[in-house]
């Protein structure tokens, strides 16, 4: 078979990324890269639909590669992929872009490459390849679910992606070890929907464990860290385990609080709409030195002056980590895009860049405590503008969603763990000596 150059986009989540990995990984050795689109065989723009200005960049992308090939002789096969797809459907985006030549939605997952190679005249693809990775050296996503079983009133995932649905423990176990061992990959990121969901549609028992008792030994794994772990999961007697377990296992808790207010959690439809303290008080006890990521959004229906101040001062008070702010987004088919008391846009804007001007400077006092201090950060990519200086992470930044440090010596090497010495801090970025 003749190699098939491929260029691909892929928007969104890192489960996105994991599902255009997993695509070409399948294509096996009939994949070579392509630099652009008009160099390609296959462009596979793999989209995101969550909330409106996804769907627009989405869009924008696909009409940024129409117009890049629409001239190319042999022109190549343009396959649009993913969320967006399974929220509009097949039939109305290819009334709207005749251009595209393939719809794929995330319901037919598992037919993609069938779909893709019988477009292309291809019949042959090795179905258990390993994923073709398209992170920076050091690290992988490690996508252990799809889809979300829960009914956040504001949410589209669980009409796009489905129920919450377990991948298996042998599947997962096999995966790592192939990124791992094989692959040479220090740092494997946990990802799902509610991470802390794993194993629930199986039967299984604190199914979260069983996985991580699975990983933990494979060799050559340095840092294993979870994201997105749904406060309401966060049990006492899941956290004394994971204290337990210490290394690689990074005490880096991403927990998804969306408000501080019950009453807002509550409108919400939030599996956890009680105060929130209680699940940082309840992280900080069996981690004291855990690093604490959230995302909160802004200017949901009903949100008052009250309920933004109880929100700022949770902020002012845990003294998170890591924090992303976003403005609330009135989405068609969800059940919070009828309530009253849509908040006006400009109220939205000036809460969310005050939530983040304060937690500017909170990051800046945690990351100024930390020179002179000796640190172990994963190199990633060296800098195109500096020779000698790489882009890495010490533990407490998750790679795409946090801050970077900045890192140069004799010994930094792209996909390495260095020991350096943190010389300077900016408000989320770090700069270190090896």
């Amino acid at each position: 078979m003749s190699a098939i150059r491929v260029h691909t986009i892929s928007l969104g989540c890192p489960k996105n990324r994991v599902d255009t990995e997993r695509m070409l990984g399948v294509l096996g050795e009939s994949f070579a890269p392509a630099e652009s689109a008009a160099e390609s065989d296959l462009v596979l723009v793999n989209t995101c639909g969550f909330i409106r200005p996804a769907v627009e960049e989405s869009v924008d992308t696909i009409l940024s590669v129409i117009r890049e090939v629409e001239d190319v002789r042999p022109k190549p096969l343009v396959a649009v992929t993913g969320c967006m797809v399974s929220r509009y459907g097949q039939a109305d985006l290819a009334a709207d872009l005749p251009e595209v030549d393939l719809w794929l939605s995330t319901r037919e997952l598992g037919q993609w490459p069938q779909l893709v190679g019988a477009a292309l005249g291809k019949k042959q693809f090795d179905a258990l390849g390993p994923r073709r990775l398209s992170t920076a050296p050091g690290y992988a996503y490690l996508k252990i679910s799809e889809g979300c079983s829960h009914k956040c009133a504001f949410c589209t995932i669980p009409s796009i992606r489905g129920r919450h649905v377990s991948r298996g423990l042998d599947e997962l176990e096999r995966e790592a070890r192939l990124l791992v061992e094989q692959g040479g990959v220090p740092e494997l990121v946990l990802v799902g929907q509610d991470v802390t969901s794993y194993g629930r549609d199986l039967d299984l028992k604190d199914g979260l464990k069983h996985l991580l008792d699975r990983l933990m030994p494979i060799k050559g794994l340095k840092w294993l860290r979870l994201m997105y772990l749904y406060p309401a999961g966060l049990t006492d007697g899941l956290l004394k385990h994971l204290a337990g377990l210490g290394r690689p296992l990074l005490p880096y808790f991403d927990i998804p609080l969306q408000h501080a207010h019950p009453e807002i959690l509550s409108a919400m439809g939030r599996p956890f709409a009680q105060d929130p303290s209680l699940v940082i008080d309840r992280v900080r006890k069996h981690f004291p030195e855990a690093a604490l990521r959230t995302s909160l959004i802004v200017g949901f229906p009903g949100e008052t002056d009250k309920h933004y101040k109880a929100l700022k001062d949770f902020v002012a008070k845990t003294r998170f980590t890591n924090l992303g702010v976003f403005p609330y987004h009135q989405e068609e088919g969800t059940k919070a895009a009828e309530l009253p008391g849509q908040v006006a846009q400009a109220t939205k804007t000036k809460r969310r860049n005050a939530l983040m001007k304060l937690q500017e400077g909170i990051s800046r006092e945690r990351l100024d405590a930390l020179i002179g201090t000796r640190q172990e950060v994963l190199v990633e990519e060296p800098s195109p503008e500096w020779p000698g200086l790489h882009t890495g992470r010490v533990w407490f930044q998750a790679p795409e969603v946090d801050g970077v440090t900045y890192v140069s010596g004799p010994k930094v090497k792209p996909g390495k763990l260095v020991m350096a010495d943190i010389e300077q801090a900016q408000s989320y970025d770090l700069v270190a000596l090896a």
